[in-house]
């Protein structure tokens, strides 16, 4: 039987052809992808690319080598024309081209598969890295939050104890000067007995016209009347003045509390949500809003400007009050004594006296107490500079201990600074103590020399008094005399 037409050769029969495709990849390369990643942004945010999606995607910048050597093939071999029966005695491929393509399929199939399992193992440890940073991003914040409260805390009870201290003062001085005010009407008073007095000596007639020792003291004491309210009525303007500045200290604390309380009402929601809270929300561009008007140091410096400024007014208040204070008792003094003079000489000398002793008897009773209050101060101080011995001994052997550390681990870190700290501070309080206890024992040996000589001044004043009243008096009619000083409680 002869076939018609000539036949060609068959592909497999002729020479081989180069192609890129018949070496085998590497399995480690894989094939050559490029990368593409969107831009990262914040959840909610919609840009013109938003139809993308989050992932990455692939972009294969060459075909496998099959793609290829069928390309070739189709290109540089002439069309085979053959009968039917030609075709189905012969085949396209050899066994080795099957063979070629089947192992770059497996070849390519397994690069493609380790590649994707990289990819896999290193998206897993990027999630498990941004959620572990994420997780403690938050707590840091957290803690920050919990820092801030704490010294939101702190300058709370500052400002209100302050305003308490504050309030209380006012409250005092305004006391002060209501006193002021009513002693300097009920002055008018003693005024008015003294004016009569002189008035009713000028009806005496003959040699009695005297200006004798008498019609001097009324005359003393009606001056000195008129001088005590010019005093006290000035005084207590002062005191007015002051109380306008204790007022305008008192609203910035108020003020400056309102706003803490503010703040911390705020942060604590801030630190009490968390990721299933429903209140959360997005607020795009907050971020980059600053509307702060202070940092920490001045945010604290504010607060502690107007504790300062408080504790001045409250300082001036305290001098104001103690001028008053000694004014009542310079000017109840003074016309007591005058008062007693004007009376009668002779008794207001023994007042004088008992006043002066009675006051040395509170003077001595109180320096018993002191020296009684200084032994035991002593003997505090004493065990306080022993108690300090063995938190000293603590520090000092921990940092014996961290002197042996090995190589790089010998580091200042903080505990060091701590350490090195709390010896110095430690050592410090021992010589403030030893010194406070020096200076407290000197003071004991003045309070013992103070009692020496209140006693014996109290001695002098009993053997005076015994002289005057006891001796003198009962030789003589002694007259009522009621001093009318008047100051409200």
């Amino acid at each position: 039987m002869e076939f018609l037409g000539t036949t060609q050769t068959a592909t497999y029969c002729g020479p081989k052809k180069p192609c890129g495709g018949s070496a085998l990849p590497p399995v480690a390369s894989g094939p050559t992808i490029q990368e593409c990643y969107q831009p990262y942004y914040l959840p909610g945010y919609r840009y013109l690319n938003a139809w993308r999606p989050s992932l990455f995607y692939r972009v294969a910048n060459a075909q496998t080598c099959l793609d290829e050597a069928a390309t070739c093939r189709s290109a540089l071999r002439p069309p085979t024309i053959l009968p039917a029966g030609r075709s189905a005695l012969f085949c396209r491929y050899s066994p080795q081209d099957w063979d070629r393509s089947n192992r770059l399929q497996l070849c390519g199939a397994e690069a493609s598969r380790l590649w994707a399992g990289r990819m896999t193992g290193d998206s897993m440890r990027l999630m498990q890295d941004k959620d572990q940073l994420t997780h403690q991003m938050q707590e840091g914040t957290c803690r920050n939050l919990g820092q801030r409260l704490s010294d939101i805390g702190f300058w709370k009870s500052e400002l209100n104890y302050e305003l308490e201290r504050l309030l209380n003062e006012n409250h005092s001085l305004d006391t002060i000067k209501r006193r002021l005010e009513c002693a300097a009407e009920e002055l008018r008073c003693p005024l008015q007995v003294a004016l009569e007095c002189l008035y009713q000596r000028e009806k005496r007639i003959g040699i009695d016209l005297v200006h004798d020792n008498v019609e001097k003291n009324l005359i003393q004491e009606v001056d000195m009347i008129k001088c005590c309210q010019e005093q006290m009525r000035k005084l207590a303007q002062r005191i007015d003045i002051q109380m306008r500045d204790n007022r305008d200290a008192q609203h910035a604390l108020e003020r400056d509390l309102e706003d803490k309380n503010s703040a911390e009402f705020i942060d604590e929601k801030c630190l009490n949500l968390r990721n299933t809270s429903d209140c959360i929300s997005f607020f795009h561009g907050v971020e980059k809003i600053d509307g702060t008007i202070s940092v920490p140091e001045t945010w604290a410096k504010f607060s502690n400007d107007n504790i300062r400024h408080s504790q001045n007014m409250r300082a001036n208040s305290i001098r104001l009050r103690e001028e008053a204070q000694n004014l009542f008792d310079v000017l109840a003094d003074q016309l007591w004594r005058q008062f007693t003079n004007t009376n009668l000489a002779f008794s207001a000398r023994i007042a004088e006296e008992t006043e002066v002793k009675n006051k040395l008897q509170t003077q001595l009773a109180k320096t018993l107490q002191e020296i009684f209050q200084t032994e035991s101060t002593i003997m505090l101080l004493e065990r306080s500079i022993m108690a300090k011995e063995c938190p000293l001994k603590v520090a000092q052997t921990r940092l014996e201990c961290r002197t042996r550390r090995p190589n790089v681990e010998l580091c200042r870190d903080s505990p060091q600074f701590k350490l090195v700290n709390e010896v110095f501070t430690i050592d410090d309080t021992l010589q403030t103590l030893k010194l406070r206890l020096r200076e407290t024992r000197d003071t004991l040996q003045l309070l013992v020399m103070t009692k020496c000589r209140l006693e014996h001044e109290l001695a002098i004043k009993a053997n005076t008094l015994c002289i005057d009243k006891e001796k003198c008096m009962a030789m003589r009619k002694t007259f009522p005399s009621t001093p009318c000083m008047g100051v409200c409680p």
